[in-house]
């Protein structure tokens, strides 16, 4: 498959059957050599959506989904791709059109050409966001914080690593490798972390720092017995264990087999022995009472804080998602809390930017359950961290 169909079938793949750009790139269908374009382009076209139709929609409205995609990815490419000559992209789109349209796409992408970018003021278009993710963040945090936001959104997601204490040390790791660290843990490198043989030997996995943040907060101790609710692909259940120095119980369980396989994959992986693990519906009250030490429940929530690295969520997602996600959050809540010990702590989080699945969801959790007492809770903006934004609160239970 040459490069730019493979770029057609990710995606169509995207955009009309919600899939992931990131899951799809895993096992390429094209060179290696050529992966680095293929990924620019994806991803270019997904965060630029609104910015590149904008362009040519005027010329033509009634369009096929994959001729109109076939175009947009065309116009990436014409317009941020500055080593690409303007005639082979052309060429080769009309190379990739149906037979009937290949004169249409050569004469709109020839009229784009000619007269340059259109630029607007309309955020919607400028950012290539949905209007409405645009005024929730405008209502909760402000014009300027959500313009900032949208700004960051629109750059390449930072790729961050952890150390894994378990298997390596920050002296180690930097004998051996051309990185920089941020702090004891985290780091980035100019080398894909991914094709390190340190990852490869589970001496390094590769966490997002507001990820690693989260973790930091639940402040676990060698041998405490913890218990995270949403646990799969692991990255946060294996800082928590190589935290406690693999000493100690942590239970974590997922909702499906094929999700916990991942994790326990992990584990192996980076030496942790003291992970129990299981299929579990988090929201299905656990049986345990005043069990556990530390509870994370990372939940499952909009993603409005990923649309750096995962920018197809601001095509995938919609306003009426959010009622039965908060739902799902709530029960989530009620069924784990009870499991902690009396002075245990919880940390709740989300890697979204939306109060009602953050802030005003523990409000809610405290109003009822007045045994349980809010220590602190933070958000973390993307443009602020470069990193995904997060929301957590760390909350303990009452003594007495």
């Amino acid at each position: 498959m040459k490069s730019r169909e493979y770029i057609i079938y990710v995606l169509k793949r995207v955009f009309l059957e919600d899939a992931y750009a990131s899951i799809l790139l895993r096992k390429p269908l094209v060179d290696k050599e050529e992966m680095g374009f293929v990924s620019e382009v994806v991803y270019g076209t997904i965060r630029n959506y609104l910015y590149l139709e904008n362009q040519w929609r005027d010329l033509a409205k009634k369009v096929k989904k994959e001729t109109a995609l076939l175009i947009d990815m065309s116009i990436y490419q014409l317009f941020f791709c500055d080593s690409i000559p303007h005639y082979a992209t052309i060429h080769e789109a009309v190379e990739l059109a149906h037979r009937q349209e290949k004169r249409f796409v050569n004469f709109i992408l020839r009229e784009v050409e000619r007269r340059g970018r259109i630029d607007s003021k309309d955020l919607y278009i400028q950012y290539s966001h949905p209007k409405w993710i645009i005024n929730l963040w405008e209502a909760h945090y402000g014009e300027e914080k959500a313009i900032a936001i949208l700004k960051h959104n629109q750059k390449p997601a930072l790729v961050y690593g952890r150390i894994n204490a378990l298997k390596t040390t920050k002296e180690e790791m930097e004998k051996d490798y051309p990185i920089h660290f941020l702090n004891e843990y985290c780091f980035v490198s100019d080398k894909q972390i991914q094709h390190m043989e340190a990852f490869k030997e589970g001496k390094v996995v590769i966490q997002n720092i507001s990820s690693q943040k989260v973790v930091e907060a639940i402040r676990v101790k060698k041998g405490m017995k913890i218990l995270d609710v949403c646990a799969s692909p692991g990255t946060k259940t294996q800082q928590i264990a190589m935290l406690m120095e693999n000493e100690g119980t942590i239970d974590a369980f997922d909702l499906y087999q094929k999700r916990v396989d991942l994790l326990d994959e992990l584990m192996q992986k980076t030496g942790v022995t003291i992970v129990n693990s299981g299929v579990r519906d988090a929201r299905i009250k656990h049986p345990k009472e005043e069990y556990y030490d530390r509870i994370l429940m990372d939940v499952p929530c909009s993603g409005l804080g990923d649309l750096a690295h995962k920018p197809e969520i601001r095509w995938h997602i919609q306003p009426e998602d959010i009622d039965e996600i908060v739902s799902i959050q709530q029960e989530i809540l009620e069924a784990n809390c009870l499991s902690l010990k009396k002075g245990g702590l919880f940390v709740y989080s989300t890697c979204t930017l939306n109060k009602k699945e953050n802030e005003k969801q523990i409000a809610q959790f405290l109003l009822k359950h007045k045994e349980f007492t809010l220590l602190e809770e933070h958000t973390l903006f993307p443009d602020e961290i470069n990193g995904d934004g997060f929301y957590y609160a760390i909350v303990r239970r009452g003594v007495n």
